[in-house]
């Protein structure tokens, strides 16, 4: 005879949108179970590198979600304490030409009018904010927003404070429907879960959830790579830095290789530097080009990391959907099914306004965003 379990909601993913779903479905009053396959952060969340950004988002429906995400996590940090590892260091995007700098100070000017805090600085003031920088940066922009977090800390800690119950290593199978085609639950290979709610929440798996359901959502995986140096002393890189190009790279559609450097100290002393992206299915095989091309960008920016050595270097899948927005809200084709998933690498950032918004729609309440832009069922499909 298969198990039961019966509760409000079922957040099928163990990652760190679904930890936000379930510590704000918690504080809502719902009784919560969190599923997953793997293990809490065992997906993309343990892949990332924490990032809390502002700094590379257009105007537009995710920058707001970003903004209500930035308020939420500074209250999360406030709550949950240092265990996190939150850091509002900033953000300094640079440009190596009078043309970048040009279009940096136009996609700031526009990012300002949203609210988001923006300062531009010269090349000397660039020095003052990261003596180490390379010389050869003419100007950029501060991003005082841009906040970090320890990923797998963070989502382990969202997860106990939400109270809710946790069952990993168990494989959602089916999505279960009652007569009037309603949700009623999961069926996992354990057994089942009963809930008048499930909220997809699997990432770069997103996807395989909403096909059990009987849905098209077109979640693909985007590879990339950390490079993790040997510990140096604390803040020798004082924000997160990267170039100009890496906005263009985030937005872009191309399957092919793409990189743009992106360096940022930790808490612990290592310096992890990024960012590539491809898209090449759910290849994991370490990529000699990539790494090398990672590498030669951080030196470009930080000439001293020439002399320091790299410790390992690891993958990650941004769940990638076709318009670069995630899906988050209500699926019509289904009720009471609910997306939170395809936040690309931004995902972290996200998680906490996304999860607002998923309790607040889930106990009746307006959220704080208009969803349309977001809403599951734009894509051609069942």
């Amino acid at each position: 005879m298969r198990k039961q379990l019966t509760c409000d909601v079922v957040v099928v993913g163990a990652g760190m949108v679904g930890a936000a779903c379930a510590y704000y479905a918690g504080r809502a009053g719902l009784d919560v179970v969190v599923v997953d396959r793997g293990s809490v952060a065992g997906g993309t969340t343990g892949a990332g590198e924490g990032n809390l950004l502002l700094s590379d988002k257009a105007p537009g429906p995710e920058l707001e979600l970003a903004l209500l995400s930035a308020r939420l996590w500074s209250e999360v940090a406030e709550e949950i304490g240092a265990a996190i590892e939150y850091e509002a260091k900033g953000g300094i995007v640079v440009a190596r030409d009078p043309e970048g700098l040009a279009a940096l100070e136009e996609f700031a000017g526009a990012q300002r009018a949203r609210g988001v805090r923006a300062e531009s600085v010269g090349g000397d003031r660039l020095r003052e904010l990261e003596p180490d920088l390379t010389p050869e940066a003419v100007g950029g922009v501060l991003y005082p927003q841009d906040a970090q977090v320890m990923p797998a800390l963070a989502a382990a800690h969202l997860l106990r404070a939400s109270g809710a119950r946790v069952r990993t290593g168990r494989t959602v199978v089916e999505v279960l429907r009652g007569p009037g085609g309603a949700v009623r639950g999961v069926r996992t290979d354990r057994g089942d879960l009963h809930a008048p709610f499930v909220v997809n929440a699997a990432g770069t798996w997103g996807g395989e959830v909403a096909a059990l359901a009987g849905v098209v959502l077109p979640v693909l995986p985007r590879r990339g790579f950390v490079l993790v140096t040997e510990p140096l002393p604390p803040r020798r890189i004082r924000h997160k830095v990267y170039a100009a190009d890496y906005v263009a790279d985030v937005a872009s559609d191309s399957a092919a290789l793409q990189t743009s450097p992106v360096v940022e100290s930790t808490a612990a002393g290592p310096v992890l530097i990024g960012a590539s992206r491809e898209r090449v299915g759910f290849d994991r095989s370490l990529s000699l080009p990539v790494v090398r091309a990672l590498a030669a960008g951080a030196v470009r920016l930080f000439p001293f990391l020439d002399r320091v050595r790299v410790l390992r270097a690891y993958a990650g899948f941004r769940p990638y959907l076709p318009d670069h927005l995630p899906a988050v809200g209500a699926d019509p084709r289904v009720p009471g099914l609910f997306h939170a998933c395809g936040h690309e690498g931004a995902g972290i950032g996200l998680a906490t306004g996304t999860g607002q918004v998923i309790a607040d729609l889930m106990t009746g309440r307006r959220p704080a965003l208009d969803l349309h832009a977001l809403r599951p069922d734009r894509f051609p499909g069942p």
